[in-house]
């Protein structure tokens, strides 16, 4: 029993490290919102075209872009948030309603967001635009296996 609840929490531990992740992600997507160094993280420009270049011909275009880049943000930040404490109070604990509810909430988020990026609607640098949610995802998804290890090991309980 005591190595299953270190392995769950190892696990936990682990899953709070890929969240932590996400969440340092959206703070740099926030700062980026408002920095005017690009669009977004591995966005410099859209078909060529600078911020600079777009906010002088329609200002409330760039306004508008950098109001939903402060809604992702927050919607990632509060992910990340919601995650690391269903891992670290729920998960860590061994309670599978914790577990299922801290992966299907970065599931959904991702599900949603990740399929555009393939349309080639516009260029960006991979690696700095997902590499970190991707990282942020592989260690995430590494300790939801364990934890899943963890908790399908437990002894049943008796009458």
């Amino acid at each position: 029993m005591q190595a299953q609840n270190s392995l769950a929490h190892r696990g936990a531990v682990t899953m709070v490290v890929g969240a932590v992740m996400f969440l340092v992600y959206a703070i740099v997507f926030l700062f980026r919102a408002f920095s005017g160094a690009g669009f977004e993280i591995g966005v410099a420009t859209l078909n060529g075209v600078t911020p600079e270049q777009l906010n002088q011909l329609n200002p409330a275009v760039m306004a508008y872009i950098t109001h939903l880049h402060v809604a992702t943000a927050g919607f990632i930040a509060a992910t990340a948030v919601a995650v690391i404490g269903l891992a670290w109070y729920g998960v860590r604990a061994g309670a599978w309603w914790a577990w299922i509810t801290a992966v299907i909430s970065p599931v959904v988020g991702l599900a949603v967001a990740l399929p555009l990026h393939y349309a080639g609607a516009f260029e960006h640098d991979w690696v700095s635009h997902l590499g970190p949610i991707y990282l942020g995802t592989l260690i995430y998804v590494v300790g939801a296996v364990v934890v899943l290890v963890a908790l399908t090991r437990k002894a049943p309980a008796t009458a």
